[in-house]
């Protein structure tokens, strides 16, 4: 009985770094709010007393999660790392979730989750036979090593969506700037400041860097490397074309916004006429035999009785 208990220990400890660490965020500093806080107090002690402050997850959790993924990086070959790198980037978490620690986590999620199929099918199941429960548990371990690149995938296709949604808006606000006399870099930049979202905030970061003395069309290709969208693409070899020949930048800017509305309706439309075949699905298994059941359910029960009765005369 003595070991059940440890095991469902075990698992509910990996279970919580495992959500600790998808909630990492190495751009906070914990220690930082803390003396933040203290700012509007009375002056602590001592540098120990603000530590001991903090919660168990910012003194506990995050740091051995940290030390996981020291030690996985040194069995991780180097082009894992870099496609793990570049998914993070692509899911818009390069400055909170470092290729080290995503691998700590799937590697933490294959044992949690091959101990937790150990615990069910093997411990706590009499009645399956062992080869059973032995596929079981490889299929919870493999389970627990793909549920990390499926959830980073999943944050990448949401980021894309959102970037490709936002884009037509953010090209009218660009076209009204740079037609009311401002520059390019200007009109990014109160796009930046208007919004909140994902293209905004990659505006943002190309003009840090044309600020810190990167090329403008050297920050606009690596954006539109970071996100790996195709009307981001068209958009920046638009513009860098026309940086480079002289072409009036609000003439590019307008064409870019009606091509883009005009493919953002017909997306829409596309999604509109693959609706009816996806209700099928839900229709046919669900909807359907519901219907039939109260159509059909009352006539059964007359025919099945009067079925009866006439056997019985």
């Amino acid at each position: 009985m003595l070991i059940p208990i440890i095991i469902v220990i075990g698992l509910i400890v990996v279970a919580g770094l495992v959500y600790m660490g998808l909630r990492d965020d190495k751009s906070r500093d914990p220690l930082q709010e803390r003396l933040a806080q203290y700012g509007e107090r009375e002056i602590p002690q001592s540098l120990e007393e603000i530590e001991l402050s903090l919660s168990f997850r910012d003194r506990i959790l995050i740091p051995l999660l940290r030390q996981i993924a020291s030690v996985t990086v040194r069995f991780t070959p180097e082009k894992q790392l870099e496609e793990t790198r570049r998914l993070i980037e692509l899911a818009g978490k390069a400055g909170s979730l470092e290729p080290t620690t995503f691998f700590a986590l799937r590697i933490i999620a294959t044992i949690g989750l091959g101990l937790g199929a150990f615990m069910v099918f093997f411990v706590l199941s009499s009645s399956i036979a062992p080869t059973q429960a032995i596929l079981y548990t490889i299929g919870g371990a493999a389970i627990g090593y793909f549920f990390p690149l499926l959830w980073i995938r999943g944050k990448i296709s949401r980021r894309q969506d959102g970037i490709q949604k936002a884009l037509p808006d953010a090209l009218d606000l660009l076209v009204i700037c740079v037609e009311a006399g401002l520059g390019f870099d200007a009109a990014m930049g109160k796009v930046y400041e208007k919004w909140d979202n994902d293209l905004a905030i990659a505006f943002g970061r190309v003009l840090k860097e044309i600020q810190l003395g990167k090329a403008r069309r050297e920050s606009l290709k690596d954006m539109s490397d970071r996100m790996e969208v195709p009307d981001v693409i068209s958009f920046t070899a638009a513009i860098i074309q026309a940086d480079q020949l002289g072409v009036s930048m609000a003439t590019i800017l307008r064409v870019q916004s009606d091509q883009m509305r005009v493919k953002r309706r017909q997306r829409a439309q596309e999604k509109a006429h693959q609706a009816p075949v996806k209700m099928m699905i839900p229709m046919v298994m669900l909807i359907f035999p519901s219907i039939w059941i109260v159509l059909l359910g009352p006539a059964a029960i007359i025919l099945m009785g009067s079925q009866g009765t006439t056997g019985a005369f």
